[in-house]
Parts: C-alpha cells; structure tokens; sequence
C-alpha cells in the first residue's frame, strides 16, 4: 500500500472511532431499540443423541454417570484414548473464541470459522484476516467457540449481496465488507460504519420492519453449525472441544457485564442462545440457565472484562439496585463458579488503588471501557476486580449471605480471529485488519508523511513519544493473554468439565505454568518429595477451588491447629524460568473489616524468605532488549513448598491463592519494534513478569 493509502486509513480510523469507540453515533431510538428485549426467553431444547440431521456427523454420544454428554468424534476410537490418570493431568485451552459468526469479527475482517478455529487449536495453520498464517507453537488440550449470541451470523449474510436478508436496507453498510479486494487498511471506514448494523436492525425489528423471525433463523442456523464443528473436532483422550457462546452485556453507563456460557455436553441443547435481545439483566440468563438444567442442560457462565465493567461485575447489588440476599447469591454462584482473571483486554486480578502493598498489582491493566482506538472512558476500580469480590464474598458470609464470589480462576483470550492469542513474541492482537502490523498496534513508529498528516488532524490520534511519532490507540495497552488450566483425569469433556465445575482450575498470563495448590491438616513437610505425594493430598486435604473447614477431631486443641498449604510450580519449558512462588491471603477481621496479605513462600535458587518483608531477594534475572534473550541459569524449573500460616485464626473466614512469578521476559510490543528494526516505545514496559494463579482455598470456620 502506498504512503497516501495507509495515510487515509489511519485519518479515517481516528475521525470515526474518536466519535464512538466503532461506527456512527447511534440515535436515541437506536439506542433504545438495543437496550429493550426483542424475543420472548425461548427455552426450546434439540435432543441430537440420535439425530443426523442439519448437517451433523452423527457422532456417537455417551454419557457418565453426572449425565453430561461426550460426542465422539467422526472415527475416534474410544478405545485408543490414552489412560486416565487418578492424581490428575494439567490441561490447557481457550474458552473465550470469536469467528466469522460474531458480528465485530466479522467487521475486522475475520473469515475464520469454528471449524477452523479448532483446527487452529490442534496446531494447524490458518490464515488471519490480513493473509499471512497465524499458527501455534504447539497445541491446546481444549478449546470452546464463543461467538456473541446476539444476531450471530447475520453479518457474513446481510455482507453476502446474493442473499435476500441482503436487501435491506440496513445490510448495505456490510455489503462485500470482506471482498478479497476490500481487505487492506483502505476498507477500515467501511468497517467501523459496520457496528451500525446491530443498532440498525434492532430498530428495523421494533419498528416492524424486520421480522424478528428472520434474523432468528440466521442464528438458528450458525448456531447448529457451531454445534457440529464442535462434534466434529472433539476427540475424547486428544482433544476437547466445548459447545458455547458469548452472553454480551452492558450496564446503562457502557461497563462490560459480558459472560461466556460453556455447555457440559451437546446431546440436549438449546435450540437459539439466550442473548441481549432476550434480557440484558444477567440474573435472566441464570433463570434460563436453570430452566435449561432442570431439563437435562447443564451450563455455566464465566464473566470476564471485570477490569472494564465500571465497578457493576462485583457490587453489592443486584440489577434493579437492591442489596444481595441469599437467593441472588445462590442462584450466581450455582451458574458463575469461574471468573476469568486475565484475556487480551487486560488483567483483573485487582488494581494498585486496591492493593496498595501488592508490588505487582499493575500488571497489564486496561482500566478504561470501550475498545478500539478512541477515546474509552475510565472504568471504576471499585467492584471490578476479582480480589476484592473475594473479599467482599467473606463479608457477605459474615452477614449469613452464601458467598456469590466464592469462584474459581481461569484465563482465555477473546480474540477475534478465532486464533488464540497467548504468546507474547507471537501477538496479533484481536482486531483483524484493524491490528494488522504494529505500526497498527502503536508499537513501532509512523513515518514522517503519516505523522505530519495525523497531527492535523481533531483528537489525539498521534503521540509522539522519544522523539517518535506512534498511532494513539488503546491497543498498546492489549495483552497477549491468557489460558485455562484445569487439572483433570483424562481429556474429555466429562472430565474438564466436571474439573472447571469443582474450580480446580489456575489461569495464566499465557506460558504454559502448572500451578498445584492444596490444604489439609497434618500436610508433612516432605510431601511434595514423595512418590506418592499427590495421592496423599488429594486422599487428606482438599485441592484449589474447595472449602477447607476444621478438622473434625473433638479435641480442643487439634480444632484450633493451623493447616497446612501444599504447592507447587512448574515453568513452561518454552518460556522463562520462576522466579517466586507466593500467597495471597484475604481475611475479615471480628469487626467485620476485610485484608489482604501477599506472601512470597518460595524463591528461585533455594534463597530464603526475608521474614520482615515477606519476599525474595531479587535474583537479578534480566533481558537483553536487543534480541529478548534473558539471563541464563537464573530461576527455578520448579518451585514447591509446604507452608502454614503463622496469622491463622480458627475462627477467621479467609481465603488463600497462590501466584507464581516467571523472570521478566520482553512484551509484544518490544518484540514487534525488534522485527521492524525501530526504537522501542519508551513509555511501554519493555519487559514483563509473566504469571499464573489458582482458585482459592476458601477456610470456613
């Protein structure tokens, strides 16, 4: 593309989303038309354990004793599954996927569809929307699609001129949007207008001139086909996929309220997934949930975006402003036991405002709302993050409210190329076309015609930063995070299921950590030594996402004894080495007061704890910011420990958390200006800490 060319796209992209975070500002009766339910709840369920029709593969189904479903895979041989392992396997996926069906996908350009989304996960190479491969360094154990329920798949078909839902007048802003020839930089205007074609359409139906049915089919029918790439490609032993999709959501002020809703099997489902269009109240999506259970569907809700829900994920009220009680607490965590800590859009693990003795409390943060390269509003720190929902959850108990954030941790991405995206020197980002090189992404520099232009030019479209001018767009604060860990007998959708039901489950940033976590009492201090060490955790203690309560023992004394917390780290071997392992303990005081604690329990090289300050000694790990080398023989393969709480009170509700640290290693965006040959962007952190954490331990006095 010449000069003038990539000029334009960038003055284009800056002049429209500075308005509106992605296409024209709506009208009120738009905004209105979006906000209101547009369909009746549906709570139509398809019984596919023995159909072949709708172009399934007629897939064999089988069913454990929990009743949730494993579709076979076209030709697996159940019998070739590798044995199932009694202490348990770490596995890693992305539940948080968009494709082709998901109308913002579709609008950056992304063609990719579930099918090749879990060939993608397989470690299979496919193409990203600016046309060069996009491939994993090895695969994932498990992957879920989640495109937005909301009018999914109607915008390849309002974008397709042949089709009659083409005709309206609505879908021209889609027409041929993602024509071979309309996929370079100059087509972003014609992108951004797209985000109109949501607004439009819900007044087009309130207005009565679309009938809801129409669209309705649309979905009905990228909905089913989902269903079966995810039949075709699981493949019980190897590779586990997940029938899902995105509950997207706002508050009346643009916080981020979305859920991905992940189904234990796929013999019974629903017919259409429950959506925006439905209720944008998420205790409606828990009644439908619930309905759906009681006739035979089993599901759950994971939010994500905490970070950029401005303060509405983890308040203490319900949708209509009236204080939790223990029927709404029960009913979400019944149907929320996971959050989701880290993705591309930011860490919500907590703030520095929050902790203001956690060190690494600022780990890649994006506290505003709003995505894109606009103007985002910030996003309120408190009721957004997940350590203080943990705390607040010990405080609801104190009350004699159940704790509705008594959840489990897992990280995903949400990209939107249907692409996982958690390898830092391998980041694409998530906007398609839009994220498309790093002059795109603000990480390398704009040339002299670009810059002079852009500076003309209304908002702050250019920064000029060391002597550079850069692309202005939140994107420089984007991540590439992150992954689910879960801890399971065998690869199968029983399996990790039922471990992301029991929350025994760790996130990371993105390397591929094991994390282990349990407590007991009388834990002994070689555990983690032994052969058997694992087994006897799990036969006398409880894992990572449970209750530990005090031992049952009459005995005064035993009854007040301090348990015993067994972990232990693995590094990816593809990555950095470990650096310190650490506790993070929040607890609620006699008067009713919470606290939180971080404590480094372990450190690399076998070093001790400072007991003064609860931390390591800096190992002098570093980076070479030339080529991303780091320093050799610095950090730990592993670290393990077995640790009592020298503050444990009996009678103290508390929870427990364990977090491990890598040795810095270089960001995406260090690694995008070495490929081009450019200065790094001084005011990005050069390098970071890659982590992990696992579900709390909750202690129940």
């Amino acid at each position: 593309m010449t000069k003038i060319g990539k000029l334009a796209g960038y003055a284009l992209a800056g002049l429209v989303l500075s308005a509106c975070s992605g296409g024209t500002q709506p009208t009120q009766d738009q905004r209105d038309a979006i906000r209101n339910p547009l369909l009746a709840t549906d709570y139509t369920i398809i019984d596919r354990r023995s159909s072949d029709d709708s172009g399934k593969s007629g897939n064999s189904v089988s069913k454990d004793k929990s009743g949730i479903a494993d579709a076979n895979a076209a030709g697996a041989k159940p019998d070739a599954r590798p044995p199932a392992n009694p202490d348990r396997n770490a596995y890693f996926g992305d539940l948080h996927v968009h494709t082709t069906y998901s109308f913002d996908a579709y609008a950056f350009g992304t063609l990719a569809t579930p099918y090749d989304a879990y060939r993608f996960a397989k470690g299979e190479a496919i193409k990203h929307p600016a046309g060069y491969a996009m491939q994993l360094h090895e695969p994932l154990d498990f992957y879920g699609v989640t495109d937005h329920g909301m009018f999914m798949g109607v915008a390849p078909v309002a974008a397709d001129t042949s089709s009659d839902f083409s005709k309206y007048p609505f879908a021209e802003v889609v027409h041929d949007l993602n024509a071979p020839d309309n996929m370079g930089l100059l087509s972003i205007l014609d992108r951004l207008r797209s985000f109109g074609l949501a607004r439009a359409l819900s007044l087009a139906i309130v207005k009565g001139e679309v009938d809801v049915d129409e669209p309705l089919a649309i979905t009905r029918s990228a909905w089913a086909d989902s269903i079966n790439a995810a039949d075709m490609h699981n493949d019980p032993g190897r590779f586990t996929t997940f029938v899902a999709y995105e509950y997207t959501t706002t508050s009346d002020d643009s916080g981020s309220l979305h859920r991905n809703v992940v189904f234990g099997g796929s013999d019974l489902l629903p017919e259409v997934p429950f959506s925006r269009i439905h209720s944008r109240d998420p205790e409606d999506l828990w009644d439908w949930m619930d309905t759906l259970r009681e006739a035979g569907v089993e599901s759950m809700a994971i939010p994500h975006n905490s970070n950029k829900s401005n303060g509405h994920m983890f308040k203490l009220v319900d949708w209509a402003g009236d204080p939790i009680d223990d029927d709404y607490a029960v009913k979400r965590i019944r149907n929320e036991p996971l959050v989701e800590i880290t993705q591309i859009k930011g860490t919500s693990e907590t703030h520095p405002a929050l902790s203001t003795r956690d060190e690494w409390a600022d780990f890649e943060l994006v506290s505003t709302r709003g995505v894109g390269v606009g103007r985002p509003q910030a996003s309120k720190v408190e009721g957004s993050y997940v350590r203080e929902a943990l705390r607040q959850g010990l405080a609801l108990e104190a009350q004699g409210i159940t704790n509705p954030y008594a959840f489990g941790l897992i990280g995903s991405s949400d990209t939107h190329t249907g692409a996982a995206q958690n390898d830092e020197s391998n980041f694409l980002s998530k906007l398609g076309v839009l994220s498309a090189d790093g002059s795109m992404r603000g990480s390398v520099p704009l040339g002299l015609v670009e810059s002079a232009a852009l500076s003309l030019l209304p908002g702050q479209d250019v920064a000029e930063v060391g002597g550079e001018n850069f692309l202005d767009s939140q994107q420089t604060e984007f991540g590439a995070s992150g992954l689910a860990g879960v801890w399971a007998e065998e690869n199968t959708r029983q399996a990790i299921y039922a471990a992301l039901r029991r929350k025994e489950t760790f996130a990371t940033s993105g390397p591929r950590m094991r994390l282990r976590f349990f407590a007991g009492y009388g834990l002994p201090s070689d555990l983690l030594d032994s052969t058997d060490g694992v087994a006897q955790a799990y036969a006398t203690g409880v894992t990572m996402g449970a209750d530990l309560t005090p031992p049952s023992d009459s005995n005064e004394s035993a009854s007040e004894a301090a348990p015993q917390f067994a972990m232990w780290a693995q590094a990816d071997a593809n990555s950095a080495p470990l650096q310190r392992l650490q506790i993070i303990k929040g607890w609620i005081d006699a008067s009713g007061e919470t606290h939180e604690e971080v404590i480094d329990v372990a450190c690399a090289g076998g070093v001790a704890v400072d007991p003064a300050t609860n931390r390591c000694p800096d190992n002098g790990a570093s980076v070479d910011l030339g080529d991303c080398s780091i320093s050799a023989n610095t950090g730990d393969a592993q670290l393990r420990t077995v640790w009592t709480d020298p503050d444990f009170k009996a009678s103290q509700r508390a929870f427990y958390y364990t977090r491990v640290l890598e040795n810095p290693t270089c960001r995406w965006s260090t690694w995008d200006a070495i490929r081009a040959g450019t200065a790094l962007r001084s005011d990005l952190a050069a390098t970071l800490q890659e982590r992990a954490w696992s579900s709390p331990i909750h202690y129940v006095p």
